[in-house]
């Protein structure tokens, strides 16, 4: 595995015991409160320890330090108050304005990206999760690169690397370079690997069913519920990173695969869509999408369009949807029901993938939408 520079790896490895300064400015954007709640939990899932977390509004962001000089000067004496290690953005920093804020604050900055990309990074398990992570990671970077990076050379050995008149930074850049070739050409044969697969599944005429929705609103519990599986399942923030895909019958209903992917969220980093291309041609390529909700959420039908923008950045918008409204048993005097259009197709199920409630609704769904055929297909060993 590619080794990070090691301010990077600092804040993966000792977040734990290192305190961290949040800072999350209100451009007089609507969702402000949630995206907060959001970013809190973001940074939770790290293990991190929140030191103090700085507020403030603006018009704009400043072009130097995304945030104005007094408000710099504030997060400065937080960071020296709490001797903190690193300063965490809830919003998209420009390289220079990383690099302005970290002479200034003198200690490690990132933005969201940074910061989701160092959980996607924790919880990637396969081969091929890791693999996209990395890559994700130094897409990023690489716009990033503006000192050296002598860990790069100590892939090779370092010695006769550098070509005449080339700088250590010259180096560095073309070591980078290379290493992103590497992992895309790596990716490309997973991924030639998958579209096998996913071939195969075709040609025998067997439907698949995706799994898709913000993180954390219960996909995994749900696929665990339909197809007796033990796949990770956690109450946090991207729990599941690898796709995993089970074969399923229900009664008078044709062979189908369900497919368990990766959760979206606000402003999904555009290195992660690319970088994830692959995994989530899953959901590209199916034949039904279950959109899965929380349904306690207070903002869930703005989650759900956080969720068709990415969809529609994969090309999967105008697939067939079926929402599924879970975690009802959060929800007072709410029972688990269908709800139909007005050709009598089922649109919208409320369940609990939790207690199990309204399962058996979804199971009817999916025999509405995939009956048996005469011929039942059988995916292929």
């Amino acid at each position: 595995m590619f080794e990070r520079p090691d301010s990077d790896a600092a804040f993966e490895e000792n977040s734990a015991q290192e305190a961290v300064v949040l800072v999350h400015l209100d451009f007089n954007t609507r969702d402000f409160d949630e995206t907060h709640q959001e970013f809190l939990e973001l940074v939770k899932s790290t293990g991190a320890k929140i030191a103090a977390i700085t507020h403030g509004k603006r018009q704009r962001p400043d072009s130097k330090y995304f945030a104005g000089s007094g408000k710099v000067e504030e997060i400065a004496e937080t960071v020296m108050a709490h001797d903190a290690a690193v300063v965490i953005f809830n919003h998209e920093l420009s390289p220079s304005q990383e690099r302005n804020l970290e002479q200034r604050l003198k200690c490690r900055v990132l933005g969201r990206t940074g910061l989701i990309l160092d959980i996607f990074a924790r919880r990637a398990r396969s081969h091929e999760g890791k693999l996209q992570v990395e890559l994700a990671q130094l897409q990023h970077l690489s716009t990033r690169l503006v000192r050296g990076w002598t860990h790069l050379e100590r892939q090779k050995g370092g010695i006769g690397l550098r070509g005449p008149g080339e700088t250590q930074l010259e180096t560095d850049r073309r070591l980078l370079g290379q290493r992103i070739k590497s992992l895309k050409k790596r990716l490309e044969k997973v991924r030639s690997q998958r579209e096998q697969g996913r071939r195969s599944r075709q040609r025998a005429g067997v439907p698949v069913v995706s799994l898709v929705g913000y993180t954390n609103v219960g996909k995994s519990t749900l696929f665990n519920r339909l197809t007796s599986a033990e796949v990770y399942a956690d109450d946090r923030l991207f729990a599941t990173l690898d796709p995993t895909l089970r074969r399923i019958r229900l009664p008078d209903t044709e062979t189908l695969i369900l497919a368990d992917t990766v959760g979206f969220i606000r402003q999904l980093p555009h290195d992660l869509v690319e970088s994830f291309s692959s995994t989530l041609e899953e959901t590209r390529d199916a034949s039904l999408l279950l959109h899965v909700v929380d349904a306690a959420a207070v903002d869930r039908e703005e989650l759900m369009e956080h969720v068709d923008a990415v969809l529609q950045q994969i090309d999967a918008d105008e697939l067939p949807q079926l929402i599924i409204y879970n975690k009802i048993d959060r929800l007072e005097n709410v029972k688990p029901k269908l709800e139909r259009d007005q050709q009598g197709i089922i649109r919208r199920i409320w369940l609990s993938a939790n207690t199990g409630e309204g399962l058996e609704l979804l199971r009817l769904a999916l025999q509405e939408y995939f009956p048996e055929q005469l011929s039942t297909a059988e995916i292929a060993n």
